[in-house]
């Protein structure tokens, strides 16, 4: 057994039209209504440019096969997800662009530039730019 790759992100919200967007807007993912059971109302999936859904949206009333409870907010014991990017400044331009707030770091001995973001509901994003 081995790891392959992230699958998704699983993130609950109360909003999931405004968090939805949010995704859309900041990554360039494609929402699309995610699979049956699931409905358009409690579920959406986001989609990167190879067709993985990579974040699932799901709303506080979506059913869960493990259910606990959920808190908007900081994410428990998650601290942050970080995903591996391209176009550094574009999207700094975009976030700007949509007012959100971000931070940046550069780890220079190792390439990486990074943003931080927050998403709606509270989860921190760290968006990591190597080489570019």
């Amino acid at each position: 057994m081995r790891v392959a790759a992230l699958d998704h992100v699983n993130v609950i919200t109360a909003d999931l039209d405004g968090t939805s967007r949010f995704y859309a807007d900041v990554f360039g993912l494609e929402r699309r209504d995610a699979p049956p059971p699931l409905t358009p109302q409690n579920a959406q999936w986001m989609y990167d440019d190879a067709g993985r859904a990579i974040i699932h949206v799901n709303h506080t009333d979506c059913p869960r096969t493990y259910d606990r409870a959920v808190s908007t907010g900081p994410t428990g014991a998650i601290h942050h997800v970080a995903l591996s990017c391209e176009g550094h400044d574009e999207m700094l331009a975009r976030l700007d662009r949509l007012g959100l707030d971000y931070q940046r770091n550069a780890v220079t001995a190792i390439g990486l530039r990074q943003i931080f973001t927050l998403d709606p509901n509270g989860v921190l994003f760290e968006i990591n730019f190597w080489g570019d």
